[in-house]
């Protein structure tokens, strides 16, 4: 199925979690990240029959708005991370990580990181500050050395993925120890990254300098959108009850599966369960600290967006399909909409 299911490890973590020694297709299209719009890719190809699988009914009730059916609502997987690594020692917690609002392959962004930095000692103070970058960010010396020269650690998480190559699947986990390492996690957008660290017990907050991408996508509704739709985020500290309870409604976390009804969901019902309490067998791949990349390189980076015809995961979901595959396709689940 469609690439996207990967990215940053997604897929991964939903094995782990289901006690696989494999990691299947995942069999529909799965929300990869945070957003206002339907949870999906501006442009993505759904090949008819199979379900979108999301994180919240907020999403769902906007898909189901725009005419877009076959929700099933079950969870972040992020969600489910915190579910495997709940029995963790908490670390102590010191200092402030910032996620700038990022650009991608074919989006570059347009906005001042020089005033960021400005703002950003101003509201944070003398504490320590670390700054995680998109991976195609971190690459840049000009935009590193920004944040570098203000004194500021400068980190990745590592790559999402194109087309099931270059994914770091342990991106996750390793958000997962930076969150927990500080007190604060900002941003100057909202994104997935704000409601990670409210999940875990970090103080958020947004403000600054907000940045846009390149040629936005109107249908998405920008910023202006995002300040109607949750006002309530954008300051600089943000109530933390009120945060981490919509952290907990937008992250799905009332909503996930067992083990068992998420094999059921996601087309893995005949997948090899794991021998051992281990994760399945990975390729990881880093990014190392002075943005040398280690892992597979890519031909081309294409967009999201690309038909069938130039997606060979969409071409092949839209396809024909056997009758096994219409099977998967036509289950139903409690949490469909």
């Amino acid at each position: 199925m469609h690439h996207a299911n990967h990215f940053y490890g997604h897929a991964h973590v939903l094995a782990r979690y289901a006690g696989l020694a494999e990691v299947p297709r995942i069999w529909g299209y799965l929300q990869h990240g945070w957003n206002t719009h339907d949870g999906f890719a501006v442009g993505t190809q759904f090949a008819p029959g199979f379900p979108r699988f999301v994180w919240s009914h907020d999403v769902a009730r906007r898909g189901w708005s725009l005419g877009l059916r076959r929700y099933v609502v079950v969870g972040s997987p992020w969600s489910y991370l915190l579910r495997l690594e709940r029995d963790s020692a908490p670390t102590e917690r010191t200092g402030t990580i910032v996620y700038p609002f990022h650009g991608w392959e074919q989006q570059l962004i347009v906005g001042s990181h020089d005033r960021y930095v400005r703002q950003l000692r101003e509201v944070e103070g003398d504490v320590p500050i670390t700054v995680c970058l998109y991976w195609n960010e971190f690459q840049d010396k000009a935009v590193r050395r920004i944040y570098e020269r203000a004194g500021f650690r400068v980190i990745s998480h590592g790559y999402r993925g194109h087309m099931w190559r270059g994914t770091d699947v342990h991106f996750l986990d390793k958000q997962l120890a930076e969150l927990r390492r500080h007190r604060r996690v900002v941003s100057n957008r909202l994104g997935s990254a704000l409601l990670y660290g409210a999940s875990v017990g970090a103080q958020i907050g947004v403000y600054g300098d907000p940045m846009i991408l390149e040629n936005e996508r109107a249908v998405l509704g920008g910023r202006a959108k995002q300040l109607r739709l949750f006002p309530e985020l954008h300051q600089p500290f943000v109530p933390d009850d009120y945060a981490r309870q919509l952290a907990s409604e937008q992250l799905g976390e009332q909503e996930l599966l067992s083990r068992y009804e998420l094999r059921e969901a996601l087309g893995w019902r005949d997948a090899d369960p794991a021998t051992d309490a281990a994760a399945p067998v990975t390729d990881g791949t880093s990014m190392s600290e002075s943005g040398e990349d280690d892992s597979e390189q890519l031909d081309r980076i294409p967009t999201d967006d690309e038909g069938p015809e130039q997606d060979s995961g969409a071409g092949e979901a839209g396809g024909q399909r056997s009758g096994q595959e219409q099977d998967r396709a036509g289950q139903t689940d409690r949490h469909a909409l």
